[in-house]
């Protein structure tokens, strides 16, 4: 598995700004993020190359951030990639609560970083159905 940080800002001007500026004078780098939010607060899912650093560097800042644990799986890029995914978990039974994706510079697949309900099985189906999954050194070293 691999670790996540969701940090909950208000959303108003310039929160964001300071969530990875915290990170930034930490000396870590993002590796991959996505942004939910709703009228009055965001949430700011983040894969770092330093994890560890980078939630210690937000909670100094003053930001309320957990760590949790999702699955990197690797897809082609290509027309599909994403469906056939998406259609395996579907096959199993398996609640997708969000995902988001990110590409490398040195293969022609992107990452897909998923939260669902129950990782075990998630991880035995994409790997039975032919879906490599990533290690936590292959994302966090991107």
């Amino acid at each position: 598995m691999v670790k996540q940080i969701s940090v909950f800002i208000e959303n108003k001007s310039g929160r964001m700004a300071e969530a990875t500026r915290a990170i930034s004078d930490a000396g870590v780098n993002i590796r991959a993020l996505a942004v939910a939010d709703t009228s009055e607060l965001g949430v700011l899912r983040l894969i770092c190359d330093d994890m560890d650093k980078a939630l210690g560097a937000l909670k100094d800042a003053g930001f309320t951030a957990t760590a949790n644990n999702v699955i990197a799986a690797q897809v082609p890029d290509r027309p599909g990639g994403l469906a056939d995914l998406l259609e395996k978990l579907r096959d199993n039974g398996i609640n997708v609560e969000y995902l988001y994706a990110y590409f490398t510079k040195t293969t022609d697949n992107a990452v897909v970083i998923i939260r669902v309900d129950d990782k075990e099985k998630t991880a035995e189906t994409l790997e039975g159905g032919g879906i490599r999954l990533l290690s936590p050194e292959e994302v966090y070293s991107v």
